[in-house]
């Protein structure tokens, strides 16, 4: 979704862009050509049994070994150069990289974990709490490093519900709950979170929206289990609209990760859930701001919900609020548009 948001961007300026990903459950593809990208997708292979020396933490993500990987984007891509390829992927680093180089004229790497070394013009981490040292060890002395949540990758829809939500956070109750934990939500962590809510002292006018991709193996029960709930439920899937959605609800239960910085740009307080690793030190620099309350279970919120809101509810959310507005102002894509063509190498 952020490669999307960067693509839309580029597109605006009159780039003409290409996804190139393996068809894993969940893939984007329709949505990708709706905005009007090319997608070329690379076969899904069954799980790699040994891998290769030194690989990266989450090497097991790409389906592949990354020298076959790598071999199938070239010849994907051509003998022609790309002006940029951007790459995002934990399970990739500087040898992939590096074996890229002849295919195109820049090369940028999305990442938020600064666990692996790359070979690349531009890097971007829009983490809060990260630091250029995090990675000096990881570049070349000469990367442009774009790192922090002003260069957060936010849709221009989310500028255009800023002030309409902002203005709504001075009605200081929980009427509307948000709850939106990724698209595919694979360990179907959504369950488990309505299913702790039933046991909340929430108030009786509640409202309750659940966001759900439509590719969510869990949208079933789901289903089910919203319609069991003693407040109204709503299911919402594939939303198109979400900037809308996050500016007319009170308060969110999310999922760690690059959409905290949509809920934070529109001073959406958040309960934000950790489900990986990967996420623990990112919403853990989120806590100490103020803007959320981070939990590793989803069998923690009644006790969040008691400590947190169950006692004045408005002063904890206008405190929440605040904290987050500040952290992001939703010029993040501008900034790297900019940045790679100021960076850009020509032919």
């Amino acid at each position: 979704m952020r490669c999307l948001t960067l693509a839309d961007a580029l597109l605006a300026r009159g780039a003409l862009c290409t996804f190139i990903f393996r068809a894993h459950n969940g893939h984007l593809l329709n949505l990708i050509k709706l905005r009007g990208h090319q997608a070329i997708a690379l076969p899904c292979v069954s799980p790699i049994s040994g891998l290769l020396q030194d690989e990266p933490v989450h090497a097991a993500w790409l389906g592949t070994d990354w020298i076959t990987d790598a071999q199938e984007t070239r010849e994907v891509i051509g003998t022609s150069q790309v002006h940029w390829l951007v790459v995002d992927h934990y399970a990739l680093d500087w040898r992939w990289e590096q074996s890229l180089k002849t295919r195109c004229l820049n090369l940028m790497v999305i990442d938020d974990l600064a666990d692996r070394a790359h070979d690349c013009d531009l890097l971007l981490d829009p983490n809060l709490g990260r630091t250029p040292q995090d990675y000096l060890h990881l570049l070349k002395p000469d990367t442009t490093k774009l790192i922090g949540p002003q260069y957060a990758l936010l849709r221009p829809e989310f500028a255009q519900w800023h002030s309409q939500s902002m203005a709504r956070r001075t009605q200081l109750t929980i009427k509307h709950l948000l709850i939106t934990l990724g698209g595919v939500d694979k360990d179907n962590a959504t369950c488990q979170v309505l299913q702790a809510l039933k046991t909340c002292n929430l108030p009786i006018d509640l409202r309750i929206t659940v966001v759900m991709g439509s590719n969510a193996p869990s949208l079933e029960e789901v289903n089910t289990q919203a319609s069991q709930m003693q407040w109204p439920t709503n299911v919402l899937v594939g939303v198109a609209d979400m900037a809308q959605l996050m500016a007319e609800s009170d308060l969110c239960i999310g999922a760690a990760g690059g959409t905290s910085w949509e809920r934070c740009y529109l001073g959406l307080p958040t309960m934000l859930l950790v489900l990986a690793d990967n996420q623990l030190p990112g919403a853990k620099a989120l806590e100490k701001t103020g803007a959320v309350v981070a939990l590793k279970r989803a069998q923690d919120i009644p006790q969040v919900f008691e400590n947190y809101f169950a006692h004045e509810t408005a002063v904890q959310l206008k405190r929440m609020s605040e904290a987050a507005a500040v952290l992001s102002d939703g010029l993040g894509v501008q900034r790297i548009v900019d940045s790679m063509r100021s960076e850009e190498h020509h032919a």
